[in-house]
């Protein structure tokens, strides 16, 4: 391939600095150069007329579908600084467009392994799917569900007819003890014993009766269903087989040269395949492109075009850090021997700050947590509220956190200092019976005064920690929302939780089906500014041991 896919800047760039060290991938604030090649990556989109792809910007929003965009600023073996631009997935139905470095594999040209494995994979399950639809499937399975059923009630009643004969037996067996002489008690027990196991071998038979009609009925229908079966094995096996053979395609350089295939990649993670996908996102292909050709990867970006898809949140514009499950171990491979600005999830936010005593008994503490500072310890940090409460309390017992704030929302929070304790404020979590209220500043103007949001959330498997919206598998969500105050295209807000799921009220504000407005500052769903802009402002709750109200109030500092 030539170079014509390195893109010099329009504009004069003498006046800015080269990076010192390779982008963070999955946390960054976009180099000005990168910013630079975003402006004219997306001064392109909006003006080009080679392909057509329906972002949703203008017309039709129910079939449109966004993109994530990369740029990664470079330097070429002539020592010219540029960028390169991939788009992730297919565009316009294609991989390959304009300007656009090409995939690491194409998996769309036509008569080649994949496409016609696809084909073939098409075909076997149009065929379960019209054996699936034999009518006479469904009248065996009834026939055998009735047999089933019938069997499970005759063996029932016969079971409990043994069981009614037991204790008249026994009643019989005592009755006759003080009337009866020896001989003819011996010959009253030998009779019962013979009817305890002339009903045993009833209940044998009975089961061998059933079981016979229920194998025939089982028989007729796997006469049908085997062949399905069948059909489904040989799909499962080829759709294996041709997934191996994609993975052996997706080979990934890194700067010195080294090769390797995503499935190589995968197998020493959690995941130990390739979740689908992987290898397809923007900034694999650019870095793949740049060591092809002996450009030296100086930084990138990656921003969303067009409309939100359905679950995750992105906004239109905005940079977001490369996806953890797909893109992670790739990038790993990737970037080794680069050196990297340092990854901040390593650095401790809580260093030099400390947590505020609002109130303090014997048995429980409420204290104003700060915002960058960890409720419970991470992964790679261990400060936080629970190690500072620890220290300051070492013969506390029990998990002393009742419940958490995320690391970057600051106020109230309850801490038990006993096991006992912390049962009986749990209790009150669990149950519903706290009143909790946050303060947040949206970036936009909300029209509406008050609402409720009614939202399903669970974790992105691909990018965690992220959230997203799932009607499917996520756990029930609901925000009440009030707003205080609009000033400068910001709108203040209360957020009173129903439920307390991770992120609730940061995805509840930012999805296009919430508000539609992410809070100010939220790095994960929004844009990144000083600080988070959400604060656990009140607190009401009943004392743990007097079972009197209390109620708390920490003004937020935005």
């Amino acid at each position: 391939m030539s170079e014509n896919l390195f893109t010099s800047f329009k504009q004069s760039i003498d006046s800015y600095s080269l990076p010192e060290r390779f982008t963070f991938p999955f946390y960054y604030q976009p180099h000005p150069l990168c910013l630079l090649a975003a402006k004219q990556l997306q001064q392109h989109l909006e003006t080009q007329t080679q392909w057509q792809h329906n972002f949703g910007l203008t017309g039709d929003k129910e079939t449109a579908i966004g993109k994530m965009f990369g740029v990664l600023l470079v330097q070429n073996k002539h020592n010219e600084i540029g960028y390169l631009s991939a788009f992730s997935g297919k565009m316009a139905d294609k991989n390959h467009l304009p300007k656009f470095v090409p995939p690491v594999f194409d998996m769309l040209v036509e008569d080649d392994f994949f496409m016609v494995g696809q084909a073939e994979l098409n075909q076997l399950s149009d065929q379960i799917k019209k054996r699936e639809k034999n009518p006479h499937i469904l009248a065996r399975e009834q026939i055998l569900n009735a047999e089933l059923d019938a069997s499970a009630v005759q063996i029932k009643l016969h079971r409990e007819r043994m069981i009614a004969g037991r204790k008249l037996r026994k009643f019989k067996r005592i009755s006759a003890d003080s009337e009866l002489n020896s001989d003819d008690f011996l010959q009253l027990k030998q009779q019962l014993s013979k009817e305890s196991i002339q009903q045993k071998n009833q209940l044998r038979d009975l089961t061998l009766y059933w079981n016979d009609r229920i194998e025939q009925a089982e028989h007729k229908l796997h006469q049908l269903t085997d062949e399905i079966d069948a059909l489904k094995q040989q799909r499962k096996e080829r759709s294996v087989s041709l997934q191996q053979r994609l993975f052996d395609q997706y080979n990934f350089l890194n700067q010195n040269g080294v090769e390797k295939n995503v499935g190589d990649i995968f197998k020493d993670t959690t995941q130990l395949v390739p979740p689908a996908g992987a290898g397809e996102c923007a900034t694999p292909k650019l870095l793949q492109y740049a060591f092809q050709h002996e450009m030296r990867p100086l930084a990138m970006a990656e921003f969303w075009w067009g409309e939100p898809p359905k679950s995750a949140i992105r906004k239109h514009r905005n940079f977001y850090g490369a996806c953890q499950g797909k893109c992670k171990p790739i990038l790993e491979h990737m970037l080794q021997g680069i050196e990297l600005d340092e990854n901040p999830l390593l650095t401790n936010p809580a260093a030099g700050k400390t947590l505020d005593v609002v109130y303090q008994d014997d048995v429980m503490l409420v204290i104003n947590k700060p915002a960058e500072f960890l409720s419970v310890p991470g992964k790679n940090i261990e400060d936080s509220v629970y190690l500072r409460m620890k220290q300051r309390f070492p013969s506390a017992t029990g998990p002393l956190i009742v419940h958490r704030l995320d690391m970057s929302t600051s106020g109230l929070m309850v801490i038990a200092l006993s096991k006992g304790v912390h049962k009986k404020l749990q209790q009150q979590f669990i149950h519903r019976t706290v009143k909790k209220r946050y303060i947040a500043l949206l970036e936009g103007n909300l029209q509406q005064d008050e609402g409720i949001i009614d939202l399903p959330i669970r974790v992105d498997l691909d990018d965690r920690p992220r959230q997203l919206v799932c009607y499917e598998h996520g756990k029930a969500a609901k925000t009440k929302w009030r707003v205080i105050e609009r000033k400068e295209n910001q709108t203040k807000v209360y957020f009173e939780p129903v439920t307390g799921r991770t992120h609730q009220l940061r995805v509840h504000a930012a999805h296009v089906k919430g508000l539609n407005m992410s809070i100010v500052g939220d790095d994960l769903y929004g844009t990144q500014a000083n600080r988070l802009h959400l604060h656990a402002e009140s607190l009401e709750l009943a004392h743990p041991i007097t079972k009197e109200p209390m109620s708390f109030q920490v003004a937020a500092e935005f």
